[in-house]
């Protein structure tokens, strides 16, 4: 059998109560594709990409076997896009709110927005590497 070379990388899964909500607003936000799409008994499970960085969706309750509590932490998502200001506003469009604007700060440019099922999205990129 021939070995394969996968290369390594994080994708976030997210579980939200209504995950076919959450992957339509994440589609209208941020110009995500749906990848993946698999149908179960209580919901879906759909993997989205925005220009390549792959992230999963799924809808839950609290006493569903794909919503786990963080642990007494937080999450809060990093998008990093060549043009943060146009798909800051698009996301604000779609129904996020902001927590502070586009802007300049600790060598980055980026604001920060909460979407509608309560999860933290910082858009931007990194002004010097």
């Amino acid at each position: 059998m021939k070995e394969r070379s996968i290369p390594t990388r994080i994708e976030p899964w997210l579980t939200v109560q209504n995950g076919e909500l959450a992957a339509e607003f994440y589609k209208a936000a941020f110009d995500a594709v749906e990848t993946y799409r698999l149908e179960i008994p209580d919901g879906l499970i759909v993997r989205l990409a925005v220009k390549g960085a792959e992230f999963w969706v799924s809808g839950g309750s609290e006493n569903s076997s794909n919503a786990q509590p963080v642990g007494g932490g937080s999450v809060r998502m990093i998008l990093a896009v060549d043009d943060p200001d146009t798909l800051f506003a698009k996301a604000l469009k779609a129904g996020a709110s902001e927590i502070f604007p586009i802007a300049e700060s600790h060598g980055w440019r980026l604001g920060r927005i909460v979407d509608p099922f309560g999860l933290h999205w910082e858009i931007g990129y990194q002004l010097t590497e």
